[in-house]
């Protein structure tokens, strides 16, 4: 190559930096706007229909008191939703360029005080701060990060554009069209062995009573002197307990109360006379074991739609 064809390939490739820079300054000026359906680190971007956020945040029940944390934020819309509805919001989105995005579009809603967005990889982020999550995410993923949600604090409010978490049920579903809304509450440990105290026949008694669950389900039973009683629909919802069996003097019971530690109080229903209620306590003796749901999950539980 020759000085002088040297000298005009440098100028070329000079000029074609030069375009590419001013390119990107254009696109910097006009806003970037990303196209439905591109690439992302672990899912394609398709927005959540206005329609869908807004059921979505009537579902996890939101209030101005809520910090709302979105997994893959993308554009920004649920957390700026969240905020103009009063609440706090976090954003965790990998592609610096949506992030940006969401920021502008936070200013421009007037709410960047309470919408903020991070770069971040939501499997390395922390979200223990959350009264809300919500995710667009696939059932593998959700899957991946299940067991870090069931250890936030009982009652974090979780949902979910379309896809679901494996055996792990919905507490509610809806269907806007042909998409889906679910609704998790996160389960406290209810599982072990309990002392249940309770009115019968005027006088207080103390029955032994276990527990096992899995996930927000309970089943177990409750042991009189003469025979056992299988508990009837058993479950969690947050720090809700509540579980019904039929007693001693053939009354059909309903316990209902919120545990804190090892020690559940709540209002015991006495159905064989209109509904009388009375109040009930219990203490668990030894510890929680782990309830069915709390480890990692294997992929194959992974389900390939987010609906039945």
């Amino acid at each position: 190559m020759t000085p002088k064809t040297m000298f005009l390939h440098r100028r070329q490739v000079l000029a074609a930096t030069g375009a590419l820079a001013l390119g990107s300054l254009a696109r910097a000026q006009q806003g970037y706007e990303p196209q439905r359906g591109q690439s992302g680190k672990d899912v394609i971007w398709i927005p959540s229909p206005d329609a869908l956020v807004g059921r979505m945040l009537r579902m996890a029940q939101l209030t101005p008191k809520d910090y709302v944390i979105d997994l893959g934020s993308g554009d920004g819309k649920i957390v700026i939703a969240a905020a103009l509805e009063g609440a706090q919001g976090l954003g965790i989105e990998y592609n610096p360029d949506l992030v940006e995005l969401s920021r502008r579009r936070a200013q421009q809603a007037g709410v960047a005080g309470r919408a903020r967005f991070e770069k971040a990889d939501i499997f390395e982020s922390d979200f223990s701060r959350a009264d809300v999550i919500t995710m667009y995410l696939l059932p593998q993923l959700n899957l991946r990060l299940r067991h870090h949600i069931l250890a936030l604090k009982p009652g974090t409010r979780i949902v979910s554009h379309e896809f679901r978490m494996g055996r792990w049920r919905p507490d509610e579903t809806a269907r806007i069209g042909n998409a889906s809304v679910h609704l998790w509450l996160v389960p406290a440990n209810a599982g072990g062995d309990w002392t249940l105290s309770f009115p019968q026949g005027g006088q207080t008694v103390s029955v032994p009573v276990s527990l096992r669950q899995s996930f927000q389900m309970l089943e177990g039973s409750a042991r009189f002197p003469d025979f056992e009683a299988q508990l009837r629909e058993a479950r969690v919802a947050g720090t809700q307990v509540s579980f019904g069996f039929t007693d001693a003097l053939g009354h059909l019971r309903r316990f209902s109360g919120q545990l804190a530690g090892d020690a559940i109080t709540g209002s015991v229903y006495d159905f064989s006379v209109g509904g009388a209620r009375a109040p009930f306590s219990a203490r668990r003796t030894g510890a929680a074991p782990p309830f069915d749901g709390a480890a990692p999950a294997p992929e194959s539980e992974a389900e390939p739609l987010g609906t039945e």
